[in-house]
């Protein structure tokens, strides 16, 4: 499951260029044959019309943008001064990503002022073209964009900064003020990690509401598209110590879904302390994110760790009407990755939080094998238990919160860190997990009761102590799996009969 565009994602979106020329986005918005009513509900009606049809695949772009090599479209730059509404005192601007190479084909977008929409038509000249880039196809009818950035004043006093992303598939990302692009969200997961292969569907036209000068947020609606199914979907976005969004979505199955992803999450693990041994890097770890973190439907806050398996692996986790998940950066020091260029201690963590009641299913967590860490390796998503019926119109809303931490904290000290190794003396694997200082302690570790569980082997009574390091305890606790292949793991402090931590969960593989 290693995605070309992953790569791209990655290294594509850190290069901005600042020329001094005319708004050429504007000038294309406005330059059609008149402009068009628009309204949610006439996306979601575009929606259900494709669905009752047979899926069509969009053209792609001329085979010289698809030629492209990676640092050709690199070299495809896109100037803030060509933004949509750069010439204007409107509160958001948008630039626009090149198609070719991972992109082949195009996305249409539309800016929609007093409630008509007209299209931006591509223009080679939107571009800044270095030294690097080809002469390409400029035919204007058989382009269109691969993506979209949303700008706007956050701080910096020259120019609107960027915080966030739609590109590739139905994949974006954003991130809070002062933070590095990480790890990315996605419209829908379909059939990931199913024998039958996974299908990606894709936003394939754009509505920008043109915002007022002082507006907060941007709205931004997307029509969906796939084998399987399409979608409306709308964003309200506002950007901020957290990027917020509230999203809308209506889909139209035109078959029975039974592998359904919502809310789907992508991310990097490569490696932390739990498998540091198998790579030789100077950095002591590698991730986009660390755990998996949820609030399920009792109230009950649990924390995965991630893992990098030598196989793949789905972990399921049985809820009714969860309260939210996300994929979460818990490691938040420079020293932690000692990455002077990744910064991986400075990307967000995502949270989802579903709206209304989503019924039963599972918090499903993927987790496939790689060994570079330019691949997403890492999903999360809710399944619901019972599959999408074809022809049916299903509507859902969440929030999603890209964040250092998680909106919703439980009031049990969280896990810090997690470590394992081969036991000095003796047989076996040793464990050692690190909870955040609480005034729970304040009476010291004698009055914590420690609770270790494994459905699979004997696990060693746990040992608690406190980490002068952290202020907070230190459990450390050992298992030996033999011949297993795989072990799962539990652990929680709890005092005077009550929890005293979130749920600790792991599931080690040999």
């Amino acid at each position: 499951m290693n995605r070309a565009f992953s790569l791209s994602r990655r290294q594509l979106l850190g290069g901005v260029a600042a020329s001094a020329l005319w708004p050429i986005a504007a000038r294309h918005a406005a330059a059609t044959d008149g402009p068009e009513p628009f309204s949610r509900e006439m996306v979601i009606e575009l929606a259900r019309q494709r669905s009752r049809q047979e899926y069509t695949p969009r053209d792609t772009v001329p085979e010289d943008w698809r030629a492209l090599t990676y640092d050709q479209y690199r070299d495809i730059r896109f100037p803030r001064d060509h933004a949509l509404w750069a010439d204007t005192d409107r509160s958001y601007n948008i630039d626009f990503f090149a198609p070719g190479l991972y992109f082949p084909r195009a996305i249409k977008v539309f800016s929609v002022e007093d409630g008509m929409a007209r299209p931006v038509t591509f223009d080679l000249a939107m571009f800044d073209k270095g030294d690097l880039v080809p002469d390409l196809t400029k035919t204007a009818e058989s382009l269109g964009f691969s993506g979209i950035r949303l700008r706007t004043e956050l701080g910096h006093p020259e120019y609107k900064t960027e915080f966030c992303v739609f590109q590739g598939a139905s994949y974006f990302r954003a991130i809070g003020i002062g933070q590095t692009y990480g790890l990315s969200g996605r419209g829908l997961a379909l059939n990931t990690a199913g024998p039958e292969g996974e299908e990606f569907p894709g936003f394939i036209q754009f509505w920008l509401e043109a915002p007022g000068p002082d507006q907060e947020s941007m709205v931004v609606h997307a029509l969906m598209d796939s084998p399987s199914v399409s979608g409306a979907y709308r964003f309200d976005i506002t950007p901020g110590a957290a990027s917020v969004m509230e999203v809308e979505a209506t889909l139209f199955p035109r078959v029975e879904l039974n592998n359904v992803g919502l809310g789907p999450l992508t991310s990097m693990f490569l490696y932390d302390q739990t498998n540091r041994s198998r790579f030789d890097d100077f950095r002591p770890a590698v991730h986009d994110t660390d755990g998996l973190q949820m609030l399920n439907g009792n109230g009950e806050m649990i924390w995965r760790p991630l893992a990098n398996p030598k196989e793949l692996q789905v972990s399921s986790f049985v809820d009714t009407d969860p309260r939210g998940f996300g994929l979460m950066q818990r490691a938040r020091k420079l020293s932690d990755f000692a990455d002077l260029e990744a910064l991986y201690h400075n990307r967000p963590g995502l949270w989802v939080e579903p709206k209304g009641d989503w019924g039963r299913g599972t918090v499903t967590l993927v987790e496939i094998p790689t060994q570079e860490e330019i691949y997403d390796n890492i999903v999360a998503y809710w399944r619901p238990a019972e599959p999408m019926p074809a022809g049916q119109q299903v509507d859902l809303s969440y929030r999603l919160t890209w964040a250092a931490e998680a909106p919703v904290q439980g009031d049990m000290p969280r896990v810090l860190n997690t470590a394992m190794g081969k036991r000095a003396f003796g047989e076996g694997r040793v464990v050692v997990i690190d909870f955040e200082d609480s005034p729970l302690f304040d009476d010291g570790p004698d009055e914590i009761d420690v609770h270790i569980h494994s459905p699979h082997v004997e696990v060693s009574d746990g040992v608690l102590q406190r980490n002068p390091a952290t202020g907070g305890l230190r459990l450390a606790f050992n298992f030996d799996p033999g011949e297993r292949g795989h072990v799962e793991l539990r652990a929680q402090l709890r005092k005077d009969g009550q929890n005293a931590s979130e749920v600790w969960l792991y599931r080690w593989t040999s």
